[in-house]
């Protein structure tokens, strides 16, 4: 697992620092975090967080945080010094910014509250410290996975299968939405999962056509109803997610079509997918089959996402972007129909991409093929 060693990964930032002639950078983002450190605790929200870096452009790292998780800040953050602000985040980057000689403090503008960045932005100008917003410099070291996360994602998606089969079996008539997300959702934390990677979707019927649906406590499945299972789960802080849609009994041939329409969709995305090739190109290999089978306007979203410490990352499989997909990435491929007086489909994989194609990670064929 020497590829996944944290020390490697800060040096690449630090070098990034110093092209881009900052003296430090603040790390405010948890999974920009948990990449660069190790350090697994997440935040509350964005304005209640556990702990931020400071990487100066040379020199060891510094992982900030309070009492609460000195012990684990210790534990966890090989390499790091743990300093605590017991007066407050400010205050002690007030002490640290003058005693390492910081001139110039990048931050991560997509993740700092703008009241916060007030407080800092004082505190700074007054130390004659320059704020430099830098998005994205970690993200883009995150975007292509090494293969020691690759084979995390691997086992994430195997357990989200197992997890998924096991529910299916168990899906009858009479049981309602909730029921139905609550029951994954239990059986991912007993079959040893560290969570959920986001709140599973249950949907049925007309529902199904909702592509963030809530699930419902009152929403009862009817025989031969449409039902929609959004899922993931996180294992060893990495990410799955997978969609299958199926009928509580035997489909009609309205589903099947519609069905087959979404699965041909799905394999001229994949078949378009490999290095080198631009993301927006991979979603129009989808759409243009959803287009030309009549439902063009009802498949509204993005094909897909990256998924790694996070369920949703870069790149993004879209209409609009120009970023080409690079050996290493993990992708979902998801297209979709939802027609609201009916219902909806929504099938979803996910992918490395290589040179010369894809490797689909899912192995679960349940209402794939028919």
């Amino acid at each position: 697992m020497a590829d996944l060693k944290f020390p490697g990964r800060v040096s690449r930032l630090q070098e990034s620092l110093r092209r881009k002639k900052a003296s430090a950078f603040l790390v405010t983002h948890p999974g920009n975090r948990r990449y660069l450190s190790g350090y697994t605790p997440p935040d509350h929200s964005i304005g209640e967080s556990s702990g931020m870096l400071l990487i100066p452009a040379k020199g060891s790292p510094y992982l900030l945080t309070d009492s609460r998780f000195s012990l684990q800040a210790g534990q966890e953050a090989e390499g790091f010094t743990v300093q605590l602000y017991d007066k407050g985040l400010v205050a002690c980057l007030r002490k640290m910014l003058s005693g390492l000689g910081i001139k110039s403090l990048g931050f991560e503008g997509d993740y700092l509250l703008h009241s916060s960045y007030m407080r800092l932005e004082k505190m700074t100008r007054k130390l004659k410290v320059k704020m430099v917003q830098l998005d994205g410099l970690v993200q883009r070291q995150r975007v292509v996975k090494t293969e020691g996360e690759i084979e995390k994602i691997r086992a994430s998606v195997r357990l989200n299968e197992e997890v998924f089969q096991s529910i299916y079996k168990r899906i009858q008539p009479g049981m309602t939405e909730r029921e139905v997300a609550l029951a994954v959702e239990r059986e991912m934390m007993d079959k040893g999962a560290d969570s959920s990677s986001f709140e599973t979707i249950a949907a049925f019927g007309r529902n199904a056509a909702k592509p963030h649906a809530v699930p419902s406590p009152g929403r009862i499945l009817e025989k031969n109803e449409i039902v929609l299972i959004d899922m993931g789960l996180v294992l060893e802080g990495y990410c799955s997610d997978m969609t299958r849609t199926f009928t509580m009994g035997s489909p009609d041939k309205t589903f099947l079509n519609r069905l087959r329409v979404v699965r041909r969709a799905q394999k001229a995305a994949l078949q378009a997918i490999r290095d080198g090739v631009v993301c927006r190109e991979v979603d129009m290999a989808a759409r243009r089959v959803i287009r030309e089978a009549g439902y063009g306007s009802y498949f509204g979203h993005a094909l897909g996402h990256g998924v790694g410490l996070e369920v949703h990352e870069d790149p993004r499989l879209s209409a609009k972007s120009r970023r080409k997909l690079r050996t290493g990435m993990i992708v979902t491929v998801e297209p979709g129909i939802y027609l609201p007086e009916w219902g909806g489909i929504r099938l979803e994989d996910m992918v490395v991409v290589h040179d010369d194609g894809c490797e689909i990670l899912n192995t679960d064929t349940t209402f794939l093929d028919l």
